[in-house]
């Protein structure tokens, strides 16, 4: 059969594929993560329909679906909400790093992975998925409750960490000698607070280069814009995933919001392939060992960020209820997650770093959405009420 009509007709059955099972999770009102993940682990090495003549296809619409993902999470924050949010939450970012990185270096220097290993699984461990954790509160009506901006916060800050960790860990990942790569720490980390500075004082000026108007041309500009900066970004050791959410940041006003608005499909759409991707980069026959330990620590480092989200929204003086929910609502790691663990594979690192994540982070992704729900249940919502009734009594005394 023609090479062309073989990759049309393997990428026509998998977004079919993909279709059904989006359908399916909002039915069940899961996150469709973990569904096209699965999906992933099907049609690479080692599952039951390997797919050959299309996977350089997704191979490269994984990587744009990363810059859409980051560009879309850039276009919801602005410099100077960033700058904000960075100057008011500095303990929790702290806070936030140590309880959810700390347990990922640790499960990874037991497991035999040394200092990069180590400090990849640390990473993994340390970041909620913003996709996630937003759908999340949007799914169950939270977006106005009192609690939301401090989820909102970490997540933001988390994005930022993001920022500098990324640099340095594709420096370190790659074994660069230390003269080398401080080097080009140095030049991903001043390149990375050049565009936030640039963004905060001219951030206007950018977008007046689109208009928001004109849809196509915003459409394609934009996008256009976003993986430039990725391709340069990737050029200096700077993670394409850090160059578009910076292009997301520095845009604002109508712009911003336009394309925020009408990019959204063309991001579902290669997210998804992104998504699926990363399962085919999988062997399935390697989750199995990885089972246990990644339960342990999926059960370790939920309850770490269920923490931070707890400490955080008692910080900003939210009530208990509305405590449960912001640490729950951080629960799930996602995007990050699955950009740092392929790091690994780049790099040409220990191998069982990427069914490790992948395990690790499905299991968090299902989790996480049932987790957040808790806090509605008529038990729970019972034992939290009676708590903040006993908190108010006991602040009048």
């Amino acid at each position: 059969m023609n090479h062309t009509a073989l990759v049309f007709i393997q990428l026509g059955t998998v977004l079919l594929g993909l279709s059904l099972l989006n359908r399916f999770a909002k039915r069940i009102r899961q996150s469709v993560i973990p569904f096209y993940m699965t999906a992933g682990l099907l049609l690479g090495n080692g599952g039951l329909f390997p797919i050959i003549e299309s996977k350089e296809f997704i191979e490269i619409g994984s990587e744009i679906g990363v810059v859409l993902l980051l560009l879309m999470l850039g276009l919801e924050y602005s410099p100077k909400e960033l700058i904000k949010n960075l100057n008011t939450n500095k303990t929790t970012a702290l806070l936030d790093a140590v309880l959810n990185a700390t347990p990922g270096f640790v499960a990874g220097w037991l497991m035999g992975w040394g200092p990069v290993g180590s400090f990849i699984l640390a990473g993994v461990t340390w970041v909620t998925s913003s996709g996630v954790a937003v759908r999340l509160l949007k799914d169950l009506g939270r977006l106005p409750n009192r609690e939301t901006p401090t989820v909102i916060s970490v997540l933001v800050l988390e994005d930022l960490a993001m920022a500098f960790y990324l640099p340095v860990l594709s420096a370190v990942a790659v074994g660069a000698s230390l003269i080398d790569g401080a080097i080009s720490v140095g030049l991903a980390i001043g390149l990375v607070t050049a565009i936030i500075a640039f963004s905060y004082f001219w951030g206007k000026t950018i977008s007046r280069f689109f208009s928001a108007d004109n849809i196509e041309s915003l459409i394609v500009g934009v996008s256009g814009l976003a993986i430039l900066v990725a391709g340069l970004a990737t050029e200096v050791k700077v993670s394409s995933a850090v160059g578009a959410f910076l292009v997301g940041i520095s845009l604002s006003g109508k712009v911003a919001a336009q394309a925020e608005n009408k990019l959204r499909p063309l991001r579902d759409f290669f997210g998804a392939i992104f998504f699926v991707y990363f399962g085919i980069q999988t062997n399935p026959s390697e989750i199995p060992p990885a089972l246990l330990p990644a339960a342990a620590l999926a059960a370790v480092t939920m309850g770490t960020k269920f923490l931070t989200g707890y400490l955080a929204a008692r910080k900003n003086q939210i009530g208990i209820p509305g405590r449960w929910r912001a640490g729950l609502a951080l629960t799930p790691r996602g995007e990050f997650s699955i950009i740092i663990a392929g790091l690994a594979i780049s790099a040409g690192l220990n191998q069982n770093i990427v069914p490790f994540a992948a395990t690790y982070m499905l299991m968090t992704v299902i989790a996480g959405p049932v987790l957040a729900r808790l806090p509605d249940t008529k038990w729970l919502k019972a034992k939290l009420g009676q708590a903040q009734l006993k908190l108010n009594a006991k602040q009048r005394r």
